[in-house]
């Protein structure tokens, strides 16, 4: 597994089905922007703080349902429609966000304390999402699946995470500077749902195929070892 060959086959993937991957972004960050608005204005503090629950929901939501999306499309067709592909996701969504936020505390105490332990952690579960959603994998049986998926290529998995957060970055600056001409407050709207609707499943895409090209390699391991002996 390569950095190159994982954006390669995302790229073509994203390329032919875009118009499948984008409204499956596009209705989810669209209710969670209607929602955080109609939340925040009515519920004050409190319903902010609902809002960030139902945006921490949707995104893991999103993620889940592209591991799919990609799952599906891999063959060269759609075979689930965009509902049928959110709907499928659903009954894994509480077992998405726990795992999200098992990962995220671990990872947020490596980085405080060393830097170095939540890059480590970083990588060893950057495959959780399609485990528990293409294996059914429980929420702590994905972490132990993932660290599995990953060993042996943990520099180039931590390439495709490096290069991930670039293309987020470049993509985010050319997204905020085609928008530089609205007012401040519609900017940062447009700007957060423009640039998430495109630029996250792309993304999610890519570390799902990383995941694909991952299992394959462990997959192969028993057939190489018995043709060495």
């Amino acid at each position: 597994m390569q950095p190159g060959s994982v954006f390669s086959e995302a790229f073509d993937l994203y390329k032919r089905f875009w118009q499948h991957f984008v409204p499956i972004a596009l209705i989810v960050f669209v209710i969670i922007a209607v929602a955080s608005l109609v939340l925040g204005a009515t519920l004050g503090t409190l319903g902010l703080m609902f809002a960030a629950i139902l945006s921490l929901v949707g995104i893991f939501w999103l993620q889940g349902a592209i591991a799919e999306a990609v799952s599906d499309v891999r063959d060269g067709r759609a075979d689930l429609s965009i509902g049928e592909t959110l709907n499928k996701v659903g009954p894994r969504v509480g077992a998405l966000v726990a795992a999200g936020l098992l990962a995220a505390l671990g990872v947020m105490i490596g980085l405080v304390l060393l830097i170095v332990p939540g890059l480590v952690l970083l990588t060893w579960w950057s495959v959780l999402i399609p485990a528990i959603v293409l294996e059914r994998a429980g929420v702590f049986e994905a972490f132990g699946r993932s660290r599995e998926l990953v060993r042996g290529n943990g520099w180039n998995v931590f390439g495709v995470i490096v290069l991930s957060l670039l293309i987020v970055l470049g993509a985010n600056l050319a997204v905020s500077l085609a928008l530089a001409w609205l007012p401040d407050g519609i900017r940062s709207f447009f700007q957060s749902l423009v640039g998430n609707t495109i630029i996250t499943p792309f993304i999610a895409a890519a570390w799902t195929i990383m995941y694909f090209q991952l299992r394959g390699e462990r997959a192969a391991e028993p057939a190489v070892a018995a043709r060495l002996s």
